[in-house]
């Protein structure tokens, strides 16, 4: 029974954030904010919705290790499966954006703070404070270097309605919240009839799950030959996840790391970022690149069955 509620839970945390997504850059269009702007900041947070709730919930129920590792999984899957699908689907990559110059350096500031801050074992209030501030950062970088578009130019032709986005906002927030605390309960419950460690629980099940947005948007980007969207928002999402995840849970409740056994994940979460910069120096956009980071997933998950 709590499989079938972790899977329907899951269902509703993915598409309240959709809901959240498409209504807010329909009132963010109605307003004449910039096609830029709405990309840079709401969808890309958007699709760390799902992290976010999940975290939180779990901070507030003492499940800091489901917190913690929904926030490593999701890095090794957005980066690893996320992009390694990009590159083997999409018929030709690549990116106008210059984005090792520009953007590639950002998946590796927010796993350096983490580790640093993790150190002394627990990511703290004041941690969450500058997990914040380097989000508030990131997000004055966009706008000052003019970064990806990533509006929907379908969604720019709809009519705008304040009664159904006003609704539509309020079911997708339901979904959202509703869905994560069923989500944690049922997980938590998993983990303790099959005996598995809650760790273990955040960095595969909820971690694919949460990360099926920036799945879903990366191939749909992918498969249209938009590959600056696809690449910007695993970028963008890992940021958000990081600084506005873990900044905000810690905020709730002090989070416990512990480096060293967990050092494997951890250290998979940062070849995954660093093997993101090698890829953007080099322009190394290709199938090849997609199957060395799907290696990468597949050690991870050899080394937590092993």
């Amino acid at each position: 029974m709590d499989i079938l509620i972790f899977i329907v839970s899951m269902a509703a945390l993915i598409y309240g954030a959709d809901y959240i997504i498409e209504q807010s850059e329909k009132i963010a269009l109605h307003y004449n904010i910039s096609s830029f702007v709405i990309g840079a900041t709401l969808v890309a947070l958007g699709t760390s919705l799902p992290e976010m709730a999940v975290s939180m919930s779990a901070t507030v129920k003492g499940s800091g290790d489901i917190a913690v590792a929904n926030v490593i999984g999701s890095t090794i899957f957005n980066i690893s499966l996320v992009l390694g699908v990009v590159f083997l689907i999409a018929k030709k990559v690549s990116p106008k954006r210059d984005l090792f110059a520009k953007d590639s350096a950002w998946s590796l500031f927010p796993i350096l703070a983490f580790i640093l801050m993790g150190i002394d074992g627990k990511i703290n209030f004041v941690d969450g404070i500058l997990f914040l501030a380097l989000m508030a950062g990131y997000l004055m970088f966009l706008i000052s270097s003019n970064s990806m578009e990533e509006i929907d130019e379908e969604l720019a032709k709809e009519k705008f309605a304040w009664g159904k986005t006003a609704g539509l906002l309020v079911i997708g927030f339901i979904f959202v919240v509703v869905g994560a605390d069923f989500a944690i309960d049922s997980a938590s419950n998993i983990a303790r009839d099959f005996g598995i460690s809650e760790w273990v629980i955040g960095l595969f099940l909820i971690a694919f799950g949460t990360s099926l947005p920036e799945l879903t948007i990366s191939i749909k980007s992918a498969m249209n030959n938009n590959t600056d969207l696809a690449i910007g928002n695993i970028i963008g999402s890992n940021v958000a996840n990081f600084t506005m995840v873990l900044g905000v849970s810690s905020l709730i409740n002090p989070l416990n790391v512990d480096l060293s056994a967990n050092f494997f994940d951890i250290a998979a979460a940062f070849i995954a970022s660093l093997m993101l910069v090698f890829i953007t120096a080099n322009k190394l956009y290709n199938k090849s690149a997609g199957i060395a980071l799907m290696v990468i997933l597949a050690l991870v998950v050899q080394n937590s069955l092993a």
